[in-house]
């Protein structure tokens, strides 16, 4: 791990069709971008959550996050053994939270999210904070779904929720298609 000295850590992931920013602080994966966004994704992103750091690309640093997530990519790996920082207020902390306990291969409904942190009554912020989520992929929010099953919002886009949702459906890269929950 690098030391706290004020920057953060980043590297650009290419994998066959996905190319991923990663970005981490001395405590682990701090973000993971959306696919075939621009570098200003992690930028602006870097500047309201961690003002007057800089970013310093480093690839050697992140090799162990770019590892594993190639490897989840490849439907070879089902949860991941690094650190993840996760920097919010304590609810979309409490949300992020809930969503890593969701199972490989599993969907929950926003409802489902908001009982579990035991804010029945705060689905709509429920859905607030999962798009807030800085860590796509090791913080699983492509697993939530409408309560009626529908594919809805998701920060790196409908194509990639679905191609996520796929492949942990059917342990392959899937072409895309849609999912009938």
């Amino acid at each position: 791990m690098a030391p706290d000295n004020g920057f953060i850590y980043w590297s650009l992931l290419a994998h066959e069709e996905w190319k991923l920013h990663l970005a981490m602080t001395e405590g682990g994966l701090c973000f993971v971008g959306s696919n075939n966004h621009p570098f200003e994704e992690l930028k602006d992103w870097a500047s309201a959550r961690y003002p007057g750091r800089t970013l310093v690309r480093d690839d050697d640093s992140l090799r162990p996050y770019s590892t594993e997530i190639v490897e989840y990519l490849q439907a070879t790996r089902q949860s991941f053994s690094f650190p993840v920082v996760l920097r919010g207020t304590p609810f979309q902390e409490a949300v992020w939270n809930a969503l890593r306990q969701i199972p490989y291969g599993q969907t929950r409904s926003y409802s489902d999210i908001a009982l579990h942190i035991q804010k029945p009554a705060s689905v709509r912020a429920v859905g607030a904070a999962i798009g807030a989520n800085p860590v796509l992929i090791a913080v699983p929010c492509h697993r939530v779904i409408g309560k009626n099953g529908a594919l809805t919002g998701y920060r790196g886009g409908l194509d990639m929720k679905t191609k996520l949702l796929e492949l942990e459906r059917t342990g392959s890269r899937g072409e895309g298609q849609l999912l009938h929950a």
